[in-house]
């Protein structure tokens, strides 16, 4: 029996032989597909490349052999060589030479594709007069800000000269979203404000029924914003027309997610709400475990976001669950600050004064670095680095693998806001009213 066992074990491997044999792709071809299939979920905080750069690579180093006569097969695969369509793209990272609104794209993960240099510097600064908790955005060579002083501000961003102010209720937390030649904010008296990118003069306002704390986000020709007030709101991005209210339990402080047409809430209500964009619709609900001030970041089917429990969560989309939570084994804080999430690991900043590395897909610690104070600022991914302020009234640059300091700025106010990074620059409020521009 065991020698019949053998015999038929080697007929199989013999048959598996013959049809690797017989329908093996030829070897350009194979290194083609190795390539793309290595591509599909790349490492790509710590070598980033935009989408034809990475195209270009592969071929460049494809084209000499005899691939030639398969490119045919090859365009079919380019778009899981682009994770989708470069749409899909922009919605997860934020393109080197922008950063459009709170977080830097639609799903608030908070990667910059840009570089920055190694040896920082202060390259200007900006004295708005009262504190700035509003995180700036970048658009054109443009920086804009709010800040308590009631204003919007929009700066140059290689020299910090004033273009433009728009006066506005007092602006805390709310950050600026710009696109297509319009910029929005919303303010303490709960005005929802759209400003002409390129003079700011007013376009159109909403008064909503209480303060914003909320950043606007901008999905094709809709802009939706959260109110004090318990709604989410949608409207037309260039009339300013209302097209629905969705109705929440509690304050919507967060910046909405938005990935496929669903806008994902976590809410002060302790409810995690996807809405659809189109209609307004509630999709469906999950607890959310605690009060939430973070924005969720989306990213692979998953949630990321830290509550007032002292935990951070990973809620995964699919099964509609938790499927872990994160809390530090001693110090025991609220997590306000939202996360920056890549390659498999969130970071986040929490009130325990402490910024903390989890693995994604776990939830377990992989590095923590402790500053001398709350941690209110949310950190921002470039470069192989994580860029994070603290109410200490230092900015700090981490090594992202190791968690080590590289670099650190004493600004002497605490830093609540997070730092927006575009074209090797990187821009971020403090307390006392100064705007700072690193490079």
């Amino acid at each position: 029996m065991r020698v019949l066992i053998n015999q038929q074990a080697k007929g199989k491997k013999q048959k598996a032989k013959i049809f690797t044999a017989k329908f093996a792709l030829p070897g350009s071809l194979s290194r083609v597909v190795k390539a793309m299939v290595s591509q599909l979920n790349p490492p790509l905080f710590m070598g980033e490349k935009l989408p034809n750069q990475r195209a270009k690579r592969i071929f460049r180093w494809a084209l000499p052999t005899k691939a030639l006569v398969l490119l045919p097969f090859a365009f079919c695969l380019l778009p899981f060589v682009f994770n989708a369509t470069p749409f899909a793209f922009s919605q997860k990272y934020t393109f080197a030479g922008e950063w459009g609104q709170f977080r830097g794209n639609l799903q608030n993960t908070a990667i910059s594709l840009s570089s920055v240099p190694r040896d920082l510097k202060v390259l200007w600064t900006y004295d708005a007069g009262e504190s700035i908790e509003s995180s700036a955005a970048i658009k054109d060579g443009v920086v804009y800000v709010g800040s308590h002083k009631g204003e919007l501000i929009a700066l140059d961003l290689n020299s910090g000269a004033v273009h433009w102010k728009y006066s506005t209720g007092d602006i805390e937390t709310s950050s600026p979203a710009v696109a297509s030649g319009i910029v929005y904010i919303g303010d303490m008296t709960g005005v929802f404000h759209a400003v002409n990118a390129s003079n700011g003069q007013r376009l159109w306002t909403y008064k909503t029924n209480a303060e914003i704390k909320s950043s606007p986000v901008i999905v094709d020709d809709k802009v939706l914003i959260g109110s004090y007030d318990e709604n989410l709101y949608c409207f037309n991005a260039r009339s300013g027309k209302l097209l629905w209210q969705a109705k929440t339990s509690g304050y919507v402080h967060c910046t909405p997610a938005v990935v496929g047409g669903i806008a994902y809430v976590a809410g002060c209500d302790e409810i995690f709400r996807a809405i659809r964009v189109s209609d307004g619709k509630e999709l469906y609900q999950i607890p959310a475990g605690a009060y939430v001030g973070a924005s969720p970041v989306i990213l692979d089917g998953f949630a990321y976001f830290g509550n007032f429990n002292n935990e951070v969560i990973g809620m995964n989309l699919t099964t509609k669950r938790i499927a872990w939570r994160y809390s530090h084994p001693q110090r025991q804080f609220p997590f306000y600050a939202s996360a920056g999430v890549v390659d498999g690991r969130v970071v986040v900043g929490g009130r325990d004064k402490m910024v903390h590395c989890l693995n994604a897909r776990t939830g377990k610690a992989l590095w923590t670095f402790t500053t001398r104070a709350r941690v209110e600022s949310s950190p921002t991914l470039a470069d192989g680095r994580v860029f994070v302020g603290s109410n200490d009234g230092r900015f700090y640059v981490l090594d992202f693998q190791t968690g080590a300091k590289v670099w650190e700025y004493n600004a002497g106010a605490p830093i609540s806001a997070s730092a927006a990074i575009a074209s090797g620059k990187i821009i971020v409020g403090s307390q006392d009213g100064k705007l700072y521009c690193f490079g």
